[in-house]
């Protein structure tokens, strides 16, 4: 059932190499997506902080690249929920880092990305684009969202972190589940970030959903190299989805100051934190992340509100020549990335994957 699954899911997404870039809104671009497809593998693009023309220019700049198949990327989040005092006494603690960074706070935020959820501009563009693969994070959308992209021909994935979630993909007629290990960098794709986290490991998760769950698995989480891919194969996965791999490329939109922590000791200290952007999400140990460790999570704002500091304090903080307040994503794997062009990447990855298999 596994390898018709693999078989399947490949010919689906019309690769050749069981490898899908992760999408990393903010830090894929679409010559980074668009050398991914071109070496046989999934190149993606996370629109989640696009509204739908941005969305659409990133689509045409991958195919001015590549005639490769594309995935595109949308947030499905609970809308925030606007808490004007708790807004303002996060404000009030951040202050001090403002001030640090000689700069003065914001004196209100904002919810800063609309959801998938509530999108139709979105919706519309992807539906008439029509990528290759459109996959949701932070839940499920609803029904005719989902069968308006299916019409279109568009092949559907969605992110779980545990068994329940994974079900309600299935249930939901999605045609492939991404399994994020609690290794995963980035944020996690828990459909309710206020429930307990199982923080099941990539391997562990992937080897119950494939058990479990009669979809396709794709383990994500901690991957960095063809070992890594050929070990999520043995358990069953059908591809895998790398996204640590490629922060340190040519193609990355990842800045010095990211590029600089993530080949310094950080790499061996990644903190899962909601400090920087109101909801759990796996970055390089930073100023950012020592401050997540001084408050509580109830004291933060919802995502995307609380972002609206992040990303106020992260251009204060670079202006004064600090980078230590970025939204460094990473995942545990960090400490393996390596600086190359995408394509280079992929061929040390194709041949890495062989030398495994062999």
């Amino acid at each position: 059932m596994t390898m018709n699954h693999s078989r399947r899911l490949l010919d689906q997404l019309g690769i050749t190499v069981p490898i899908i870039q992760a999408p990393m809104a903010g830090l894929s671009s679409p010559a980074m997506a668009a050398a991914v497809s071109e070496s046989g593998g999934l190149g993606s693009l996370g629109v989640g902080a696009m509204n739908a023309a941005k969305a659409r220019e990133a689509i045409h700049q991958f195919r001015k690249e590549s005639n490769g198949p594309l995935n595109v990327n949308v947030f499905v989040h609970q809308p925030a929920r606007a808490n004007a005092q708790k807004e303002a006494a996060w404000i009030e603690r951040l202050r001090p880092q403002f001030e640090r960074a000689g700069a003065a706070p914001p004196s209100a935020l904002h919810e800063i990305y609309t959801s998938f959820l509530s999108d139709s501009d979105m919706l519309a563009m992807l539906v008439e684009e029509k990528p290759k693969a459109v996959s949701f994070h932070f839940g499920l959308p609803p029904r005719p969202q989902i069968e308006a992209l299916h019409r279109a021909g568009i092949v559907l994935l969605a992110t779980a972190t545990n068994l329940d979630e994974a079900k309600a993909i299935k249930a939901a007629d999605i045609d492939a589940i991404v399994a994020q290990g609690y290794e995963a960098g980035g944020h996690r794709g828990m459909f309710d970030p206020d429930v307990e986290d199982s923080r099941f490991g990539t391997l562990a998760l992937t080897r119950v959903l494939v058990q479990q769950v009669d979809l396709p698995v794709i383990a994500a989480g901690g991957i960095m190299d063809g070992a890594g891919i050929a070990a999520a194969l043995s358990l069953g996965a059908s591809a895998v989805q790398m996204g640590t791999a490629f922060i340190a490329t040519d193609e990355s939109l990842a800045d010095a100051g990211y590029r600089e922590r993530l080949f310094s000791d950080a790499a061996y200290h990644t903190i899962m934190t909601r400090a920087i952007s109101g909801r759990p999400a796996r970055s390089l140990a930073n100023d950012f992340t020592r401050l997540g460790t001084t408050v509580s999570d109830e004291s933060i704002p919802d995502y995307p509100t609380a972002y609206d500091a992040g990303k106020a304090l992260n251009a204060a903080g670079k202006a004064a020549g600090q980078t230590g307040y970025g939204a460094q994503w990473a995942g545990q794997g960090a400490p393996l990335a390596r600086a190359m062009p995408t394509r280079a990447l992929m061929q040390v990855l194709k041949s890495e994957l062989e030398q495994a298999l062999s």
